[in-house]
C-alpha cells in the first residue's frame, strides 16, 4: 500500500499503515503526511466513503471460489497463481495464451448452448446456467470480456442485435492490452449474438506494429480438452437458424495506435455501431482527450469501464468537462465483471476488471 501523500515533498517515514478515519479507503506513513495531502483529499473523501460502503456488494458473486478470490485472509489476498492451481488450469490453455480451455466440456463453452437467449442476461448466475456451466468453474475470469460486450449493448439500448434482428454489428474496442494473448475468448460472441455478423476492431497501442492490420475470424467455440467432444470435429461450424442457415460469424481485425491517429483508416472498411473502451482510466491518461472530441463528433454510442467507482467518477468528469455533454449512461454496476478482485496500490476500495460501466448513448450535439 502506498502513502497518498508520498508526493507532497517529502519523504515517507515508513510503510502506509495509517486510514483516513472517514473513508478508510486511503492511507498515509505519518500524520504530518495526511496533514498535508488533506487538501487534495478532502473533496474526495466523501466519495470514497460512500464506495466503501458497498464493498459488500461488488464482491458479491455466486462462485464457490468467491471468497478465496475476493477477500483478504490475514491481510494478503490470494493470488491470482493460486486460485487458478487450486482449479487445475495455471499455465493451461488460454491460461498460458493458446487457443482451448484446457478444461473439460462441462466445465466451458466450447459449442453451441442448447437453447437460445430467451431473456436479456443480467448475471453471471444467468449465464452459467444458460450454458450449463457449473458454478466452481473458473472461466468467467476470462469471459468477462464478451460478456461485457454483450451488456455494453444492452446499457447502450442496441439489444436489437441479441434478438437477430439486425445481422451486422460492427464494435470499435479501445485500447486492448491482455486481450490480445486470449483473443479465442471472443469465439462466446456466437453464443451471445446469434445469427449475427460481429466485427470487432481492436485499437490501441499495445498492438504491436507487425499485428497491425492483422485479420482473425474466429470460426469455432474455443475447444476443450475432450478427445471425442464434438467441438474437435473439423466439420464443426457455428450455426443457429436451420431455417435460413444463417450462421454467425466472428472477425477481429488489429489496429495498432490511438483510435483518433487510426481512425479515417478503419472508418475505410468498418463504420462502428457501439464504441467500448474497457478498463479505459480516462482521467490517467492525456490520450484520451482526441479520442473523446473524435468521439462526440462520430455521434456514436459509448460505454466506457473502469476498475473502480472513482475511476469512472473521475472519467465521467473529464468527458464532461471535454464534450460540454453530460453522460445519459450513469455510472453502473457491471454484473458480469471479472471475479477477481485486483490490488490497487493507492486505493484500499476493492477493484475488478471492467467493474463499472458508463458512457453514452447519444451525444448531444
Amino acid at each position: 500500500m502506498e502513502c497518498a501523500g508520498k508526493r507532497q515533498g517529502t519523504r515517507c517515514t515508513g510503510p502506509a499503515t495509517r486510514r483516513c478515519a472517514r473513508c478508510g479507503a486511503v492511507a498515509y506513513c505519518s500524520v504530518s503526511h495526511q496533514i498535508v495531502h488533506w487538501p487534495d483529499h478532502k473533496e474526495e473523501c466523501g466519495r470514497l466513503e460512500q464506495h466503501m460502503k458497498h464493498m459488500d456488494i461488488l464482491n458479491e458473486f455466486p462462485f464457490s471460489f468467491t471468497q478465496e478470490a475476493t477477500v483478504q485472509v490475514c491481510e494478503k489476498l490470494e493470488t491470482r497463481c493460486s486460485v487458478l492451481k487450486k482449479k487445475g488450469v495455471h499455465q493451461m490453455g488460454m491460461w498460458l495464451l493458446n487457443n482451448s480451455w484446457d478444461l473439460s466440456n462441462t466445465f466451458c463453452p466450447c459449442t453451441e448452448p442448447l437453447s437460445m437467449i430467451s431473456k436479456h442476461l443480467t448475471s453471471w448466475k444467468e449465464y452459467y446456467e444458460w450454458r450449463s456451466i457449473p458454478l466452481h468453474s473458473p472461466v468467467s475470469l476470462l469471459l468477462h470480456r464478451p460478456l461485457t460486450i454483450y451488456y455494453a449493448t444492452q446499457v447502450a439500448g442496441l439489444g436489437r442485435w441479441t434478438s437477430g434482428i439486425s445481422h451486422k454489428l460492427h464494435i470499435h474496442y479501445l485500447g486492448p492490452e491482455k486481450e490480445l494473448l486470449q483473443l479465442s475468448v471472443f469465439s462466446e460472441l456466437h453464443a451471445l449474438f446469434p445469427n449475427v455478423h460481429v466485427h470487432i476492431e481492436l485499437v490501441g497501442p499495445a498492438i504491436p506494429q507487425q499485428r497491425d492490420g492483422e485479420m482473425i475470424e474466429l470460426c469455432n467455440y474455443a475447444h476443450c480438452l475432450d478427445r471425442d467432444c464434438k467441438c474437435k470435429s473439423s466439420s464443426e461450424t457455428v450455426s443457429w437458424d436451420v431455417h435460413t442457415s444463417k450462421p454467425s460469424t466472428v472477425t477481429l481485425q488489429l489496429r495498432s495506435g490511438f483510435y483518433h491517429d487510426r481512425y479515417k483508416d478503419i472508418a475505410q472498411d468498418s463504420s462502428p455501431h457501439l464504441i467500448v473502451a474497457p478498463n479505459a482510466g480516462i482521467a490517467a491518461y492525456s490520450s484520451w482527450l482526441p479520442t473523446i472530441e473524435l468521439i462526440k463528433d462520430m455521434n456514436i454510442p459509448a460505454v466506457f469501464s473502469d476498475y473502480c467507482k472513482e475511476a469512472c467518477h473521475l472519467g465521467a468528469s473529464c468527458i464532461t468537462g471535454v464534450t460540454g455533454c453530460s453522460l445519459n449512461i450513469p455510472i453502473q454496476l457491471n454484473p458480469f465483471r471479472q471475479p477477481m478482485v485486483v490490488e490497487d496500490s493507492v486505493l484500499l476500495l476493492p477493484c475488478y476488471s471492467n467493474c463499472f460501466l458508463y458512457g453514452m448513448s447519444k451525444w448531444s450535439l
